[in-house]
C-alpha cells in the first residue's frame, strides 16, 4: 500500500518560513520523481516544485529563490523549505510520487499565510 503523508504545514506570518516534510511508503522511493503541489481555494491545482532521482530540481516561477526541495533517499522523504512567505503562497500543499504510469499523491497540508 502507498502512503504519501505530509507534515510541516500551519499559520506563519508574511515573511516567515516553514518546512514541510513528506514521508513515502510502499514505493522504491529513490527511483520517483518527487514532487509539491498546491491549490489555493477557487483555483487549479499547480506545481510548486519537482526533484528527479538524480537531484535535478525545477520550480514555478512564483516560488524561485524563495523555496528549495530537497530529498534523503535514506528515509524516504522528500522535504519543501519556504522562505519570505506571502499571503499568496496560502493554499493546500500536496506531495506527489510519479514514476511513468505510477502517479500518487498524499492528503495535502494546510499553508496558511497570514498576519
Amino acid at each position: 500500500q502507498v502512503q504519501l503523508v505530509e507534515s510541516g504545514g500551519g499559520l506563519v506570518q508574511p515573511g516567515g518560513s516553514l518546512r514541510l516534510s513528506c514521508a513515502a511508503s510502499g514505493i522504491l522511493f529513490r527511483i520517483y520523481v518527487m514532487g509539491w503541489y498546491r491549490q489555493a481555494p477557487g483555483k487549479q491545482r499547480e506545481l510548486v516544485a519537482t526533484i528527479t532521482r538524480d537531484g535535478s530540481t525545477k520550480y514555478a516561477d512564483s516560488v524561485k529563490g524563495r523555496f528549495t526541495i530537497s530529498r534523503d533517499n535514506a528515509k524516504n522523504t522528500v522535504y519543501l523549505e519556504m522562505n519570505t512567505l506571502r499571503p499568496e503562497d496560502t493554499a493546500v500543499y500536496y506531495c506527489n510520487a510519479n514514476w511513468y504510469d505510477k502517479d500518487y499523491w498524499g492528503q495535502g497540508t494546510q499553508v496558511t499565510v497570514s498576519s
